[in-house]
């Protein structure tokens, strides 16, 4: 199926997602925060990217969707954050702030991950 990179600074949303998608027959490559992630980016291209917006700093994925974007990565971008929760705000895709093709507030379904990954896989 497909690779997936997963960048998040959380363990156990990265062990969910990664069992998740596992499961249906993904190949899964983490990456614990921003650093980490680019360097993965620069290594090797996934076919998707599950993207946390605040690691280190509060704003890493939405840095790293940036920069990726101009330096023309065009894969898919899945932002999965909390951020909304955490700071009451409402966040959403935006293709000069967030340039990502979906938003998603954690935690996910299990069934909308799987639905989710696959129509971006689909395009």
């Amino acid at each position: 199926m497909a690779r997936i990179f997963i960048v998040d600074d959380d363990p156990d949303v990265v062990e969910a997602c990664t069992l998740i998608l596992e499961s249906e027959g993904h190949s899964i490559t983490p990456a614990y925060n921003r650093d980490e992630g680019m360097n993965l980016l620069k290594a090797d291209t996934p076919d998707l990217l599950i993207l946390d917006v605040m690691m280190e700093q509060p704003d890493d994925g939405i840095a790293m969707a940036q920069e990726l974007r101009r330096i023309n990565f065009n894969k898919p971008i899945l932002m999965l954050t909390s951020i909304g929760k955490t700071t009451g705000y409402s966040f959403g895709r935006d293709n000069e702030i967030l340039p990502v093709d979906a938003f998603e507030e954690k935690p996910l379904d299990p069934k909308k991950l799987i639905t989710l990954v696959n129509q971006l896989l689909a395009r």
